[in-house]
């Protein structure tokens, strides 16, 4: 089959919005009525872009838009959307009343002095939290509470909870949007779909938390014991009791029933979205009760003895590294209160690595001063008449009154409604735009006949679709993609494309699915951030917190973890489906 020059246009332009979603670039543009704005080619405008341009140039038409979003093939992107916010904003509203932090709190209390003790703790914690709430609510609160905790050296504890909460998503399907893409493509059964994939899960999460221990054995990466002062109060942080219950029962139900009606088919969105729906309702009309009672909202009369507690964890931290020194010098004493005084200034969390290499994580204060432009030549202005002067300061008058009235009713609105206030900005709304675009790309390469291309490839190399080969192709093939093909969502959509078309036998589909199952969870414990929306996440809120870490030092970290994973979770698929077909 000759390629024409529309495929390999398609194709070149699929893979320059691929590269820069994984590295984003920003430039400064001029405008004639707005003036100088920056402008941000990254993963939410990439993609459209490469749309716009493959529109333009005829390689894609509206029936390859309309595709994208309606979907093929039994594959529904608004079903898939509808779902996953849903659960988020069920999860994310359940995470604000506090109960990640108190199981944090509760584990640490177990946990106690010994530092061993404690990593697992908190690894078993993160991975069955994710199991029932999604990495993106764990990464969220998680990340944020190991930040503090660890502050002298978070690395080993932060890579630890990004590997659990990415491989927990897994165990049930709507736990991940490729796990539901995976669903409907290959019309594996909701319930099913967690059967077969307990197994590669359990031997997946058990060889990370092996390279995790060995690569992280050392002192100042796990310390041996931790000076504790005493149990944290784990009611403290609990900010909303009844909204704690009230969520958990919600959330719970609804997981419940998807699974139940999968029996009869019924799309999962329909489900999913009047929980969510009832879940905001109740959120408005008990923040409203709250407000016009005059109870505390969120019980933030409680946040001192949670913010004491937080401050204990620090001075044991501060006091182990200390000791760990054996310095008493007066830069070691320095640092400790430089770290002091941060955590009694509001909290800021700038934080300082002490014993991380600087190779390895990297922390900074922004202070970036807009002197772009001071070496032009100075020419003196004119002096502004009193016209000028009164028509300005009337101007000045204005903005600052709309921004006054602006930022009032923000106030008002936030003291109000402090669930949904606080909720909203926290869903992944860049999600919307780069999955659409994801899937419209794809449908464009399938116009084009790439994916019948791939899949004639997929049939060769795995010898006419043997069963066997097809698992350890579109395993190791997704770990890779979900690098290389804009998130571990992009790369599932285009295997399950190229699977779908290669026409395989039963054995070899399902083989294939609950493979590609596997490897797009754990391709997110990969090499770039951009192999998944958490990693992109999860980079934004460290770097909001002072801690940059290279993307060397990320995949390094992953390597050793990533390939146990890929190896026994790919085995154990093996394993399966010689059971299942008595192979």
């Amino acid at each position: 089959m000759a390629l024409s020059g529309s495929a390999i246009a398609s194709l070149v332009i699929f893979f320059i919005s691929i590269i820069f979603v994984i590295y984003p670039v920003s430039f400064p543009l001029n405008f004639a009525l707005i003036g100088r704005k920056r402008i941000h080619i990254n993963l939410t405008t990439a993609p459209i872009i490469a749309i716009l341009v493959l529109w333009a140039s005829q390689c894609l038409g509206p029936r390859q838009i309309r595709d994208g979003i309606v979907g093929t093939d039994g594959v529904k992107p608004y079903n898939i959307l509808i779902l996953f916010f849903s659960l988020a904003y069920m999860a994310i509203t359940l995470d604000i009343t506090g109960v990640l932090q108190a199981a944090a709190f509760w584990v640490s209390n177990k946990g106690g002095s010994n530092g061993y003790k404690l990593y697992l703790y908190f690894y078993i914690m993160l991975t069955v939290l994710s199991v029932f709430l999604g990495n993106d609510p764990v990464i969220l609160s998680g990340t944020a509470f190991l930040v503090y905790y660890t502050k002298l050296n978070p690395i080993s504890w932060l890579m630890s909870e990004f590997a659990a909460a990415n491989t927990a998503s897994m165990v049930l399907f709507v736990g991940n949007p490729t796990n539901v893409v995976i669903c409907e493509g290959f019309r594996v059964n909701n319930a099913a779909f967690t059967a077969y994939t307990i197994l590669p899960f359990l031997a997946c999460i058990l060889a990370c938390f092996i390279g995790l221990a060995i690569q992280f054995r050392k002192e100042k990466h796990i310390p041996r014991h931790l000076n504790v002062a005493g149990d944290l109060d784990v009611r403290s942080v609990l900010l909303d009791p009844i909204g704690a219950w009230v969520g958990s029962i919600l959330l719970g139900s609804c997981l419940i029933v998807i699974i139940a009606v999968s029996f009869v088919h019924v799309e999962v969105w329909k489900i999913s979205f009047p929980f969510a729906v009832a879940k905001f309702i109740y959120d408005l009309g008990w923040d409203h009760y709250r407000f016009v009672k005059r109870i505390p909202m969120l019980k933030q009369a409680q946040r001192k003895r949670s913010d004491e507690d937080l401050a204990q964890v620090e001075e044991s931290v501060v006091m182990h590294e200390l000791r760990r020194q054996h310095s008493p010098s007066g830069d070691a004493i320095s640092s400790a209160q430089k770290i002091t005084h941060r955590v009694e200034s509001d909290k800021r969390i700038d934080v300082q690595v002490g014993s991380i290499d600087a190779s390895e994580v990297e922390t900074r204060v922004n202070t970036r001063n807009n002197t772009a432009e001071t070496d032009k030549t100075y020419v003196e202005p004119a002096l502004p008449t009193t016209l000028d002067l009164k028509s300005k300061a009337e101007s000045a008058n204005i903005v600052q009154r709309f921004n006054h009235s602006y930022h009032a009713k923000k106030r008002a609105f936030a003291a109000h409604f402090p669930t949904f206030y606080t909720a909203l900005p926290r869903l992944p709304f860049a999600l919307v735009p780069f999955a659409f675009s994801q899937f419209i790309l794809i449908e464009a390469l399938a116009h084009q006949g790439w994916i019948q291309i791939f899949a004639r490839w997929l049939i060769i190399a795995s010898n006419n679709n043997s069963m066997y080969p097809t698992i350890w192709l579109v395993g190791a093939l997704g770990v890779i993609l979900c690098n290389i093909s804009g998130t571990n969502i992009g790369a599932t959509i285009l295997l399950t494309k190229i699977v779908r078309a290669a026409d395989m036998p039963e054995d070899s589909a399902r083989a294939a699915a609950i493979a590609l199952a596997v490897a797009s969870n754990i391709g997110a414990v990969s090499f770039t951030f951009s192999a998944s929306l958490a990693g992109l996440l999860w980079r934004q809120i460290l770097e909001q917190k002072g801690i940059f870490v290279k993307q060397r030092t990320f995949a390094l970290w992953n390597a050793l973890p990533l390939a146990l994973m890929t190896g026994v979770g790919l085995g154990v698929v093996c394993a399966e489906m010689a059971v299942l077909y008595r192979r």
